[in-house]
């Protein structure tokens, strides 16, 4: 398992060059919150947005993730450990203010940046239009969550 990178994947790499064209600047590898000994891909720290670079094999993706066939029940229990790590570091987050975009490591990274962008965008204008004088609303993360959230089949209950 050495040969697995952690980070600077070929998924990773390619989005990262979408994402620096389309003029976003973020971090990179970074734990969005210093007491959660979890580390995003890809970070916002002003908006902020933590993004994540799930590979399809370890984080057990619906279209893609095959079973291992041997010692099968270490993986089973390996990648369902995972998806709740996932789903736990996601609720964390989110809990602290910051939204959380999962892209699998098969999605078009032109795709995934553009949908990217539009989140930083929407969080940023709302942000700007609070600063002006306009009230304070939930609706631009809200939104940025729901682009997420049905993305990966989930549905928008806030």
């Amino acid at each position: 398992m050495r040969a697995n990178r952690s980070r600077d994947t070929r998924p990773e790499l390619a989005l990262r060059r979408q994402l620096y064209g389309r003029g976003l600047r973020y971090r990179v590898t970074v734990r969005p919150l210093p007491r959660l000994r979890r580390t995003a891909d890809i970070v916002f720290t002003a908006d902020p947005v933590a993004i994540f670079v799930d590979g399809c094999f370890w984080h057990g993706c619906p279209e893609h993730h095959r079973p291992a066939t041997k010692n099968s029940d270490f993986w089973i229990q390996k990648i369902d450990a995972n998806q709740h790590r996932d789903r736990d570091t996601s609720t964390q987050l989110r809990e602290a203010g910051w939204t959380v975009i999962r892209v699998w490591e098969h999605e078009n990274p032109t795709v995934a940046a553009a949908r990217i962008e539009t989140t930083i965008r929407q969080l940023r204008n709302t942000r700007t239009s609070v600063r002006k004088g306009g009230q304070a609303t939930s609706e631009g993360r809200l939104d940025a969550n729901c682009v997420v959230a049905s993305h990966r089949g989930g549905s928008c209950s806030g």
